[in-house]
C-alpha cells in the first residue's frame, strides 16, 4: 500500500479554519540578532512540511508577522503603507496598554505537541537572537465557548468576505496578500463575571448565552460588546476583521482569559473597535466587558504574504555600525468611533473555520 498523502502544511495561512490548539509567541530581536532572524525566514515553510508529513492530520498553520521598529530593522525597501506601533489608549475608566513585541509567532494545529514541536524547531534555529515576552498556549473550549460561557466567533466572515476582510489589497502591491495583525492578552475576573445573572451577562455580550442568538438592535444596550464592536463606514458598509482569538487559562497562576488576534487589510478597523470599547463610543459607553476582562499586552503586526518570507528582501544599510532607523510613530487617533446597528460577534473570539 502506498503511504498516505499528507495534507498540506500553510504558513501564513491568514484565513484558514479553526484547530483544537494554538500557540502565541511574541518576542523582541536581541541586539545584534537581525541576520539570524532574517536567516531563518526561507526555514519556516521547511519546518513545518517536515511536520506536516510525519503528522498529516496535525493541520499545522503558521504565520509569522513583524512590528514596525522591527521591521526597518530587517528590511530595505517599501515598507507596508499602514504598520506603525501599537496605539495605546487611555480611556476614563480602562486602559488598553502597548507592549514590546518585534516579532509575532501564531501557531496553531489539532495537536498542542506539534505547535510545541514547530516552535522549538524554529527557535532553535534562532539560537537566542529572539527573546520570547510573552507565551500563550491556547485550546478550543467545548462547542466554541470563550471561558465566559459564551459562543464566540459566530460572525466571523467566512470565504471572500474573510479574504477581503484580513487581506490587503492591490491598493499597497508590494504587500498585497499580507495582513496587518493585532493581539491583546485579556484577562477575565470569572468570579465577579459568574456572579452577575444570566440576564445580565447577555446584555453585557448583546447576546443569549445558551442558543447564541443575538439581540435586536432595538433591544441591544449601547454599551454592550456588540453593540461597540460593529463599525460601519458613513455610507453604512460593514467593515470586519478575522479573528482567530483563543481561550487560555492557569490554575497554577489563578489566570484565565482570551488571547485576542485579529487579522485586518487595514488596522484602521480594529483600532476603530478598540477606541470603541476603551474611550467610548459614544463618549460614556465603554464596553461592558472590560469591567470584568482586563486588557495586559497589546502590539501590532504585519504578517506578509508566503513568498515574501522565502526570498526577503535585503537588509537595511545603516550609517555606522550599531546604528537603528528610527520607527515610525504612531498615528494620533484618540477620538471614538460610533458603531453599526448591524450584528457581531464577541470580537475578542474564536476563528470559525474559514474557506482557504
Amino acid at each position: 500500500m502506498p503511504d498516505p498523502v499528507p495534507e498540506p502544511v500553510s504558513v501564513q495561512p491568514v484565513v484558514g479554519p479553526l484547530t483544537s490548539a494554538a500557540l502565541f509567541l511574541v518576542g523582541t530581536i536581541e541586539p545584534g540578532g537581525e541576520s539570524a532572524v532574517r536567516d531563518v525566514l526561507p526555514d519556516l515553510a521547511a519546518v513545518a512540511r517536515s511536520l506536516g508529513f510525519r503528522y498529516p492530520d496535525s493541520g499545522l498553520a503558521c504565520v509569522a508577522g513583524f512590528g514596525s521598529s522591527a521591521w526597518d530593522r530587517l528590511f530595505a525597501g517599501p515598507r507596508p503603507a499602514r504598520l506603525h506601533p501599537f496605539p495605546e489608549l487611555r480611556g476614563p475608566l480602562h486602559h488598553a496598554p502597548a507592549t514590546p513585541g518585534d516579532v509575532l509567532l501564531h501557531i496553531r494545529a489539532e495537536r498542542m505537541d506539534v505547535c510545541y514541536a514547530w516552535a522549538a524547531q524554529l527557535l532553535d534555529k534562532l539560537g537566542g537572537a529572539l527573546r520570547i515576552v510573552d507565551e500563550t498556549h491556547g485550546f478550543r473550549y467545548l462547542d466554541h465557548r470563550d471561558l465566559l460561557g459564551f459562543v464566540d466567533g459566530t460572525e466571523n466572515p467566512v470565504g471572500d468576505d474573510a479574504r477581503s476582510a484580513a487581506l490587503v489589497g492591490a491598493d499597497d502591491p508590494p504587500f498585497e496578500g499580507g495582513s496587518y495583525v493585532v493581539v491583546q492578552k485579556y484577562l477575565h475576573d470569572l468570579a465577579a463575571w459568574n456572579a452577575l445573572p444570566v440576564e445580565e451577562q447577555e446584555r453585557v455580550i448583546g447576546r443569549t448565552k445558551f442558543e447564541d442568538v443575538e439581540f435586536p438592535d432595538e433591544d441591544k444596550p449601547a454599551d454592550s460588546h456588540i453593540a461597540l464592536n460593529t463599525i460601519t463606514d458613513p455610507d453604512g458598509a460593514e467593515r470586519d476583521i478575522l479573528r482567530a482569538n483563543m481561550p487560555f487559562g492557569s490554575f497554577r497562576d489563578g489566570e484565565f482569559g482570551t488571547y485576542f488576534i485579529g487579522y485586518a487589510a487595514d488596522p484602521d478597523v480594529t483600532e476603530r473597535m478598540l477606541r470603541n470599547m476603551f474611550l467610548g463610543g459614544p463618549p460614556g459607553t465603554h464596553d461592558r466587558i472590560l469591567d470584568f476582562s482586563t486588557a495586559v499586552t497589546g502590539s501590532l503586526f504585519f504578517a506578509p504574504r508566503a513568498g515574501f518570507l522565502d526570498a526577503p528582501p535585503p537588509p537595511p544599510v545603516l550609517a555606522r555600525s550599531g546604528d537603528r532607523p528610527e520607527p515610525v510613530p504612531a498615528p494620533v487617533r484618540q477620538e471614538p468611533v460610533a458603531a453599526g446597528p448591524d450584528h457581531g460577534s464577541l470580537r475578542i473570539g474564536s476563528l470559525q473555520e474559514s474557506a482557504q
